[in-house]
């Protein structure tokens, strides 16, 4: 078994790409509209993986406004250098750190938090 990716549902599909691209340096792998049935996919790799490794994927419903994110989802988790460097990144792309940085439950890592313009929380760890 291989893990190959994770979906979200983006309300606004341009901010929510430009988000992951300019903020966190993510690439666009695949974009694919699908006129038929009103949704646009988006595949996105981070700047770190292979060309194997797991995307997100962006699913943009073109007639769905606002979605409600529940309370049982966390986040997803990405393994930086630099949370600092991350945190240039993203406030030269006006976005910033919604927590952090500081330190794992455990003590041993720094670790800070971003959220996604809908609300999706993403987690980085240093190290």
């Amino acid at each position: 078994m291989k893990y190959l990716h994770t979906m979200i549902r983006v309300t606004d599909l341009e901010r929510s790409i430009k988000f992951y691209t300019e903020g966190l340096g993510f690439k666009v792998e695949k974009r694919s509209d699908h006129a038929r049935d009103k949704f646009t996919l988006v595949f996105l790799r981070a700047s770190g993986d292979d060309s194997n490794g797991p995307m997100i994927e962006l699913t943009h419903n073109w007639e769905k406004g606002k979605y409600v994110l529940g309370d049982g989802y966390g986040h997803t988790a990405y393994r930086v250098k630099s949370i600092s460097k991350v945190q240039t990144q993203l406030k030269s792309a006006g976005y910033d750190l919604s927590w952090g940085p500081g330190k794992t439950p455990d003590g041993k890592r720094a670790m800070a938090f971003v959220d996604d313009p809908d609300g999706y929380e993403i987690e980085l760890l240093e190290g």
